[in-house]
């Protein structure tokens, strides 16, 4: 007989962020949310993969998580993590450090992928950094999230957003209360799509490449998201962000979604 799921239950302290980022995103945009998920997944085991464009990021997705009733754990830097105040906060609400670059980077995917099998929802940046792409369009990713889909036994849906680099830019702090000040005044609309699980169950166990594959589908999903959300952006960003570097080292060829 297998063994019934418990899920995870968001404490009140991290709900009542999220409804305190709610209100955040609504003083300096306009939030506008699209997509959905399925009944059955909004309490987990999920795994939500979003692309990464802005400091403000994680304000944005916890306000359109809340809209949609869902209360991720999220894979965040360390640096958020060793913050006086922030870090006690993250480690309560049951958020999961990260710390890019060191040898305890796997182990946070272990951790991440134990919370996924246990009923959790795991919200992830798959790009594993702010991108740098010159279009800002998704990066190839990091196939950290695809393991932690599959180690988890999860689905996985891409969440596409725009619109949250033209609140905080890139080197936040440094900047951060011109970016609010312009925000506040021009009320920016951000939008976050919500698109349909990824196919990934044709990759069987140990057939090549299965990680990177996936890896591909998901930037994939999340591309074919992002594009309805900047129509009038097509190829380059309107809002420049002189602070932001450029690399088109990682930079992801768009291919049909699997």
């Amino acid at each position: 007989m297998d063994t019934p799921i418990t899920h995870w239950r968001a404490p009140l302290l991290w709900r009542a962020a999220q409804l305190a980022a709610r209100g955040l995103v609504g003083l300096v945009a306009r939030l506008e949310v699209s997509g959905d998920v399925p009944d059955e997944m909004r309490r987990g085991p999920l795994v939500l993969a979003a692309n990464h464009i802005s400091p403000f990021d994680p304000v944005v997705l916890a306000a359109a998580c809340q809209v949609r009733g869902i209360h991720p754990r999220i894979m965040a830097t360390g640096g958020l993590f060793r913050a006086p105040v922030v870090g006690p906060l993250m480690r309560h609400a049951g958020h999961i450090r990260v710390d890019r670059g060191t040898s305890s980077a796997h182990h946070s995917l272990e951790i991440a992928a134990g919370a996924v099998a246990r009923g959790s929802v795991v919200l992830v940046y798959p790009e594993g950094r702010i991108g740098l792409d010159p279009g800002m369009w998704p990066e190839r990713g990091k196939t950290g999230a695809a393991r932690l889909a599959f180690a988890g036994g999860a689905p996985v849906v891409p969440v596409a957003q725009w619109g949250s680099h033209e609140v905080l830019p890139y080197r936040a702090p440094k900047g951060m209360l011109r970016g609010l000040a312009r925000a506040v005044r021009r009320r920016p609309v951000i939008r976050v799509h919500f698109g349909a699980p990824v196919t990934l169950c044709d990759l069987p166990p140990g057939s090549a490449g299965r990680a990177r594959r996936a890896t591909d589908r998901i930037i994939d999903a999340i591309t074919a998201g992002l594009a309805p959300l900047r129509p009038d952006e097509p190829d380059r960003p309107r809002h420049v962000d002189p602070g932001r570097p450029l690399d088109t080292s990682r930079s992801h060829r768009r291919g049909p979604v699997g």
